[in-house]
């Protein structure tokens, strides 16, 4: 009798379990499905244009799990042709940029090769930690049709950082951004 009423509390235990699960999965406790992904585009005012700054920041990780902040931005007012710059920035100490050094990026079996404009940037070229690096970011924008995922690659520093298709969608949207799309 012992073993019957052994598999009698398993069955039981076994319920309460079932029961605890389904009603966590019911009240939303146990995700199951990915958070979306919301738009992280900000209008930053800046002393040296009226119309300010609009942002889309990231902290992406490349293969070998180094962080870098991912910052694409425009300077003035939303425009269909307005140049869009990315400026990568490692945590200063770790990396040391050097000048001028293309970014390469890839998206499926298409190559861009991204100008520094590092030492055009007052606030950068004058920086001594060089852990910052700026590219002319606007010919790579022209030629996407789609928010498809991208690698960067700057050579002697990262050879891939991965770049999700959310995030490119910030950045196809950066130069007409008003701020009257809101998060998403």
């Amino acid at each position: 009798m012992p073993l019957q009423e052994l598999s009698l509390g398993v069955g039981l235990l076994r319920c309460l379990v079932g029961l605890v699960v389904i009603t966590l999965l019911s009240l939303g406790l146990f995700p199951l499905t990915a958070a979306p992904a919301w738009a992280l585009i900000h209008a930053h005012p800046d002393e040296t244009t009226a119309t300010g700054v609009v942002r889309s920041l990231e902290s992406l990780r490349d293969l070998d799990y180094q962080s870098w902040q991912v910052v694409a931005y425009r300077e003035g007012p939303p425009r269909p042709q307005a140049p869009i710059t990315l400026r990568i920035v490692s945590y200063p100490g770790r990396v040391r940029l050097d000048h001028p050094t293309p970014l390469l990026v890839t998206g499926g079996r298409r190559l861009w090769e991204l100008a520094d404009t590092t030492l055009s940037s007052p606030k950068l070229a004058g920086d001594g930690r060089a852990a910052a690096a700026e590219f002319d970011l606007t010919p790579l924008l022209a030629d996407l049709e789609n928010n498809r995922p991208l690698r960067l690659e700057l050579p002697g520093v990262f050879t891939e950082l991965p770049v999700p298709p959310y995030v490119v969608k910030e950045w196809r949207s950066l130069p007409l951004w008003d701020g009257a799309e809101g998060r998403g």
